[in-house]
């Protein structure tokens, strides 16, 4: 998905909870478009669908993280809203990949970079990664390559 067609869809979701009264629908969608505008006014250009999807997936993963320190803290209230606010931007994001598609990814990554041991997985990373982000945790990815080639 471009970076207009998401802002689009946004803007057109944004109005819809407006209408409906779902606050944390319209905060979040807010702070996802200003998001993305200050990423395009970083880069200077409007932003690839892969970096889209990583403005999206960086979102939802710091809202994942909050919401683990609100509920380690015992602020269930706002840990709720967190999660609230990760679905939202996980409705955006592309759909995840399961584990048997992403062993074959791995497998596929490995040989076409020649990778045989812990030495190479930076090269696997960076041949996997663009296949995969926002449908799956880098940490995920990044442990299953480790354990294929340690």
């Amino acid at each position: 998905m471009s970076e207009n067609e998401l802002v689009k869809r946004l803007a057109e979701d944004q109005k819809t909870a407006l209408k409906a009264g779902d606050k944390i629908r319209v905060g979040t969608l807010r702070l996802l478009s200003s998001e993305l505008t200050n990423k395009r006014i970083e880069l200077g250009r409007d932003l690839e669908e892969d970096e889209v999807i990583g403005v999206l997936s960086k979102g939802q993963k710091q809202r994942r993280e909050a919401e683990q320190q609100y509920r380690e803290a015992g602020r269930e209230e706002l840990a709720d809203k967190e999660a609230s606010e990760a679905t939202i931007i996980g409705e955006y994001l592309p759909e995840p990949i399961d584990d048997a598609a992403l062993t074959q990814l791995i497998d596929v990554a490995i040989a076409e970079t020649g990778a045989e041991t812990l030495k190479d997985m930076g090269a696997v990373m960076g041949r996997l990664m663009p296949d995969v982000r926002g449908r799956v945790d880098g940490s995920v990815v990044s442990a299953r390559v480790k354990d294929r080639l340690g």
